[in-house]
């Protein structure tokens, strides 16, 4: 599995969310909470948000 990563938008914030793509989709955690767990997301899922935020920019 990938490691954890957090956009470079982000810079040295600590508010953000953290993502860890592999085959079967994405994790997705709080940059502050990282011991709450994380959210997993199907592939065909996490494809259709990144998409959409990168028409949205």
């Amino acid at each position: 599995m990938n490691d954890w990563h957090k956009s470079s938008f982000s810079g040295s914030s600590a508010n953000c969310v953290e993502v860890r793509e592999h085959a079967t989709g994405a994790d997705v955690r709080d940059t502050r909470n990282r011991d709450a767990g994380h959210l997993s997301v199907p592939a065909a899922e996490w494809a259709a948000l990144i998409a959409q935020v990168r028409t949205d920019r």
